[in-house]
C-alpha cells in the first residue's frame, strides 16, 4: 500500500510521504524519485503508515490520514478527529522525525559536516615545481545556533637552473559562532588568523562580534547580512633593514554570507567582509571567499575554492592584493 496525493487538476501521485512544511509536501515515488508538491494545490491525501502530525496549538500526534469530503481524518491511538487540510501544519515520516528530534537537543559532537581536500601538484625536468594545498571547512547547524570553522593552506616551491625558491606560502583559518535571537535576527562572533609570507605578515589576529539578519532562508540556501565591530592585531616582518612592527586597530565590519544548493549533489558558498579601520581613518581590508563542492560518492567530492585578501596599507614594496585558489578531489564527513 502506498500513500496517495490527489491534486486540484486531477493528477495523482503515489509513493511514500516524507514531510510537509508550511508550503510544500514532499513524497518519494518509485519511478520519479523525490517529488515536491505545492500543498495548497492538494485536494486529497491518504497515508496508511503512521506519520508525525503537528496540528494547531503545536499538538503532535502519531497517526494515519484519510481525506473524507473537505476534511482530513486523523486516526491516532485508536481515536479519530476531523481537521481541515490547512490545519495540518507539519508531517514527518519516521526518518524525518528522528532527524528533527536530533536537532532539538544535539550533543556538541553531533551534526558536524566536514569537507576538505589534500591537493598535490608538481613538475619535473627543466623546471621542478611542487604545490601543496589543504582547504577544509566544517559546520554544525542546529535549530538555535551555528558553529563554523575553516582552514586553508598553500605552499609552492620551484627549482629552475638549480636555484630553489618558495613562490607562495600562506595560511588562513578561523572559527565563528552565531546564536538565533529571533526568527531572522542572530548574534554573531568570529575569530580569524592569517599568515602570509609574501606580504611579510607574520600573524594577523582578528576578533569580532555583531548582529546578522537572514534576508532569505529556504530549502536550497540562505543569505545573511552581518555587521559589527572587531579588533585587529597585525605583526609584520618586512625586508631588512626595516624593523618588525605591530599594528593594533579597531574596525567596523559589514558583509554577507551566502550558501546555495545548485542541485542535490552540487553546492556553493560565498562570503564577503569589508573592515573599515576606525583607529586610522581611510585604511581598510576586504575579504572575499567563493567555493564550490560536487559530491561524487557518499564521501568523495570535487571542490574548488577562491580566496582574496585586500589590504589598503601593506608593507612598503608589497602588493595590496593576494589571491589563493585551489581545486581537487576531497572528502565529506557527516556526523
Amino acid at each position: 500500500m502506498a500513500d496517495q496525493i490527489v491534486m486540484k487538476n486531477g493528477d495523482k501521485v503515489t509513493g511514500s510521504i516524507v514531510k510537509k512544511d508550511a508550503k510544500t509536501l514532499t513524497i518519494k515515488t518509485e519511478y520519479f524519485g523525490v517529488v515536491t508538491l505545492p500543498y495548497d494545490q492538494v485536494t486529497s491525501i491518504t497515508a496508511d503508515k503512521p506519520l508525525t502530525i503537528v496540528l494547531p496549538g503545536d499538538k503532535t500526534v502519531q497517526g494515519t490520514l484519510a481525506t473524507s469530503g473537505t476534511q482530513v481524518q486523523v486516526e491516532a491511538a485508536g481515536s479519530k478527529q476531523s481537521v481541515a487540510p490547512a490545519d495540518i501544519q507539519v508531517l514527518r515520516d519516521a526518518d524525518e522525525q528522528k532527524a528533527y528530534e536530533r536537532l532539538l537537543h544535539p550533543g556538541f559532537k553531533d551534526l558536524w559536516i566536514v569537507t576538505g581536500a589534500v591537493n598535490i601538484a608538481g613538475t619535473a625536468g627543466n623546471a621542478k615545481t611542487s604545490t601543496f594545498t589543504t582547504p577544509v571547512k566544517a559546520a554544525r547547524v542546529t535549530n538555535h545556533d551555528k558553529t563554523t570553522a575553516y582552514f586553508n593552506f598553500i605552499k609552492a616551491s620551484a627549482l629552475v637552473n638549480n636555484v630553489s625558491a618558495q613562490t607562495a606560502q600562506a595560511v588562513r583559518g578561523g572559527w565563528g559562532y552565531s546564536r538565533n535571537l529571533k526568527p531572522k535576527l542572530f548574534w554573531d562572533f568570529f575569530n580569524d588568523y592569517e599568515y602570509d609570507r609574501f606580504q611579510n605578515l607574520d600573524l594577523r589576529i582578528v576578533i569580532g562580534s555583531g548582529l546578522g539578519y537572514a534576508v532569505w532562508k529556504g530549502e536550497k540556501g540562505r543569505l545573511d547580512l552581518v555587521g559589527g565591530l572587531a579588533w585587529n592585531r597585525e605583526k609584520f616582518d618586512p625586508v631588512r633593514p626595516a624593523q618588525p612592527f605591530t599594528r593594533n586597530s579597531a574596525e567596523a565590519y559589514w558583509g554577507d554570507d551566502f550558501t546555495y544548493k545548485l542541485n542535490p549533489r552540487t553546492s556553493m558558498y560565498q562570503n564577503y567582509r569589508m573592515f573599515n579601520n576606525l583607529s586610522r581613518t581611510g585604511e581598510y581590508r576586504q575579504n572575499f571567499d567563493l567555493g564550490l563542492a560536487v559530491q561524487l560518492t557518499k564521501w568523495l567530492t570535487w571542490n574548488a575554492a577562491f580566496s582574496d585578501r585586500y589590504l589598503s596599507n601593506p608593507v612598503p614594496g608589497r602588493k595590496k592584493n593576494d589571491v589563493l585558489y585551489t581545486t581537487g578531489f576531497g572528502f565529506t564527513v557527516a556526523r
